[in-house]
């Protein structure tokens, strides 16, 4: 709920950085940007790649770079290595400055986090690669379980700092965000056993997060799937039973639209029992938007996230903690890194 609050105050300090990193990534020559996060801070670069005109947005999750670092290190050419991390302290933050301490210490750094304490925002680069940090406000660096303000407003930052996105946006969408969040608190729904979220383009990686909130917060015991629309007809539609509930996402391009609106249409037919609900211009869950689907991402997270919180209490599960600390933690650490040698 504290999210419109959060992107209106961060307007202004964001613009104001968002030139200076723009100007430094002009000066720098960078043709390719890599987007690399772990989990929830992975998917921001889902929703981004793609969204430049100018620059190679390319998702590279770090947990995909550190274990296997043969596919990517290799590359030639000016990049940008942009790191998302909530604490900047998961072990694959960690692994992937050590990659590129070791091996690529040429390529520039824009580290985006929400805690300015840690690693990722302390920690120097050896060079010749120049390093940048964005830090987030405070309030941005959730301390519950999972991710909700961190996601959406290192999204926001980085559209602004790596896309013509404009960051003065941030206040219509905090504007559109309040009433969405409001319907969505006071709108109770019974939780399903499997829950379904679908999108296309950047609202495939929105899907995604979507479906791990509800799977994080009700710890494991409501089952989810994420896909894109065209893409779910292709067998894992066979997960839907009579306890499923199935969002669509309806992308705010006409065209892609039409393929979003069919797919939802389709699955109602042949389950006319179970809801299924569209989220998006003129949907069940109406969000009018930028008509620019990077950013009207977080808009079209938040139904997940309140039913993800409302599911939990319903369960009687701590929403902070759903775990109580014996599968999860909020932040992955302990995991073994191993030196890469070419």
């Amino acid at each position: 709920m504290a999210q419109p609050d959060i992107w209106e105050g961060w307007a202004a300090p964001l613009g104001q950085q968002a030139v200076e990193i723009r100007a430094w990534i002009k000066a720098r020559g960078i043709e390719t940007v890599w987007l690399s996060g772990a989990g929830t801070s992975d998917f921001i670069g889902g929703v981004l790649a793609g969204c430049s005109s100018t620059l190679r947005l390319e998702n590279r999750a770090s947990t995909d770079v550190v274990s296997c670092p043969q596919d990517c290190l290799g590359v030639r050419g000016r990049v940008l290595s942009v790191q998302f991390g909530r604490s900047g302290d998961s072990s694959e933050s960690i692994g992937l400055m050590d990659l590129l301490d070791a091996h690529r210490p040429d390529i520039d750094r824009l580290h985006i986090t929400c805690n300015p304490n840690g690693a990722l925002a302390t920690r120097s680069a050896p060079g010749p690669g120049e390093s940048r940090v964005l830090a987030l406000p405070p309030e941005t660096h959730d301390s519950a379980f999972a991710m909700t303000s961190s996601f959406t407003t290192m999204l926001l930052s980085a559209l602004a700092c790596l896309t013509e996105f404009d960051a003065g946006a941030l206040h219509g969408l905090a504007s559109e965000a309040r009433p969405l969040l409001r319907q969505a608190a006071e709108t109770q729904v019974p939780r399903p056993g499997r829950a379904v979220f679908l999108g296309s383009g950047a609202l495939k990686s929105v899907a995604r997060e979507s479906a791990l909130k509800v799977l994080e917060l009700t710890a494991g015991r409501t089952v989810t799937q994420w896909d894109s629309p065209l893409g779910y007809r292709h067998g894992p539609k066979a997960a839907v039973d009579d306890d499923t509930q199935v969002y669509v996402m309806i992308h705010p391009d006409p065209q892609t639209a039409r393929y979003d609106m069919d797919v939802a249409r389709e699955i109602k037919a042949q389950f006319p029992n179970i809801p299924v609900k569209t989220i998006g211009p003129e949907a069940d869950i109406a969000i009018r938007g930028t008509g620019h689907a990077g950013a009207d991402a977080v808009l079209y997270v938040l139904p997940a996230q309140m039913l993800a919180a409302q599911w939990s209490a319903e369960l009687g599960l701590s929403v902070d903690d759903p775990f109580q600390g014996q599968n999860l933690s909020r932040v992955v650490s302990g995991v073994t890194l191993y030196d890469w040698n070419q």
